[in-house]
C-alpha cells in the first residue's frame, strides 16, 4: 500500500469527518480510501465493496480497530505490518502508535489516531442510554 503523503493526510482528514475530502478521494482515483470511511462507520455496502474490489487489507484495518485480533494477525501474516499497527492503534493501543512513529510512518500514525477517535465516538454513542431517548 503506497500512497503519496498528501493522500494519506487527506485520508486522515476524511476519517476525521471532512466529507468534502472524502468525496474528493472517491472521485480522484482513491475510492477505497473514501469507502474505508463509510466502512469505519459500519456501512455494510462499503465493507462489502472493500472485500470484493481488492482491498481486504483495508477491511482488516477496520475489523482490527474494532478489536478483531484475527484481522490484525491476517494483516501481519500478509505483509501489512504497518497497517496491523494502524488497526491496533485504532483500537487504543499506544504501543502501536509508538511503533508507527519509530518506524517512520508518521502519516499512518495520524490516520490511526483519527480511526481511534471515530471508533471511540461510535462506542460512546452506543453506550449512551440517552442517545435514543427523546427526553434526553
Amino acid at each position: 500500500m503506497h500512497y503519496p503523503v498528501k493522500i494519506l493526510v487527506a485520508w486522515a482528514e476524511a476519517i476525521g469527518g471532512n466529507a468534502q475530502i472524502r468525496d474528493w478521494l472517491m472521485r480522484n482515483g482513491y475510492p477505497e480510501l473514501g469507502l474505508f470511511v463509510f466502512a469505519l462507520y459500519n456501512q455494510d455496502k462499503a465493507r462489502q465493496w472493500l472485500m470484493t474490489n481488492g482491498h481486504p487489507h483495508l477491511m482488516a484495518v477496520v475489523r482490527g480497530a474494532e478489536g478483531d485480533l484475527r484481522a490484525v494477525r491476517w494483516l501481519q501474516d500478509n505483509g501489512y505490518m504497518a497497517l496491523s499497527k494502524v488497526a491496533l492503534c485504532g483500537d487504543g493501543e499506544d504501543d502501536a502508535f509508538a511503533w508507527l512513529i519509530a518506524n517512520g510512518h508518521r502519516e499512518l500514525a495520524i490516520v490511526a489516531r483519527r480511526i481511534e477517535i471515530v471508533k471511540t465516538g461510535i462506542e460512546d454513542d452506543n453506550k449512551d442510554p440517552h442517545m435514543f431517548n427523546k427526553n434526553g
